[in-house]
């Protein structure tokens, strides 16, 4: 008598692009642009800070782009990105109306533990150039409930005042506005004769914020080269590396953990972050 074979159920979800139709399209800058959409099949995206998806053009290809805006109880969400591939370019010629497709939301993202770490802290969150736009969802998912924190501070570098994410520039005044245990320092590695703020990198802002280390959780965002930079800087400032959260949004393809092309000394980004507390991979050379 042949044996049945137990074969686990192959979970379609995974693979399955689905419809999304764009809704609204801003500029950030003359390079990067932010994405209103909409779900046609699905009735929420069921996301959380710091997870992607899977973005497909067809005949153009796929590509993982960090979701920027906070979790929602409708069908709508947000991607900002800047062109600089096929997909990313297509995406940016689209218009309102047009439909393109996702999967996800993948990754490991800021979950229910590391919010209730947070909680009673001071949350000093450093942004990069465009770390602003994946962090866009935390900060969003934060500000509302700000009076569950000791104070939340974000830290935002850009090369130069042009570079600056435009589409966020309502937000971000509104961070001013608010005062409280809400303080945002920006600054920018090139001065140009309208801008009137702080110049240099942005581990120079670092020094500017009062804190008590043990009673605050760092979050980085940005280029790679930043990292190295900001985690000497917290340290110095003798920040664990347990209160260090950081997300490594580089090399993925898949979203699934199929095709190892984010595979780092045995991390796989895609599943096991792109967020992570920097205590469980400070070992990890290829990371840095």
């Amino acid at each position: 008598m042949r044996t049945k074979l137990n074969l686990q159920t192959k979970d379609n979800n995974l693979y399955m692009p689905e419809p999304a139709r764009i809704i609204k399209i801003e500029s950030h800058n003359d390079k990067e642009k932010l994405f209103q959409l909409e779900l046609l099949e699905r009735k929420t995206l069921g996301n959380i800070p710091g997870q992607f998806v899977q973005v497909l053009i067809l005949g153009y290809g796929e590509a993982p782009i960090s979701i920027t805006s906070a979790p929602r109880n409708d069908n709508k969400f947000e991607l900002s990105l800047r062109a600089v591939g096929d997909v990313t370019n297509k995406l940016c010629s689209l218009k309102a109306g047009d439909i393109i497709h996702i999967r996800g939301p993948f990754g490991h993202g800021f979950d229910d533990s590391i919010i209730a770490r947070m909680r009673g802290k001071h949350l000093l969150i450093v942004a990069g150039g465009t770390g602003l736009f994946p962090v866009r969802s935390l900060i969003n998912k934060l500000l509302p409930e700000r009076n569950k924190y000791k104070k939340i501070s974000l830290l935002y570098g850009c090369k130069s005042p042009q570079d600056r994410a435009g589409a966020y520039e309502a937000e971000l005044k509104t961070m001013v506005k608010i005062g409280e245990n809400v303080e945002l320092l920006e600054t920018v590695d090139k001065v140009s004769s309208e801008w009137t703020g702080n110049v240099g990198v942005i581990t120079t802002l670092i020094p500017k914020v009062d804190f008590v280390p043990e009673e605050t959780i760092a979050v980085i965002y940005g280029p790679p080269i930043m990292y190295k930079f900001v985690l000497k800087a917290l340290k110095d400032r003798k920040i664990s590396n347990e209160n260090i959260y950081m997300s490594l949004e580089r090399r993925m393809r898949c979203g699934i953990g199929k095709c190892g092309h984010c595979q780092m000394e045995g991390i796989y980004v895609c599943q096991e972050g792109p967020v992570f507390n920097y205590a469980d991979i400070e070992a990890n050379e290829e990371v840095f």
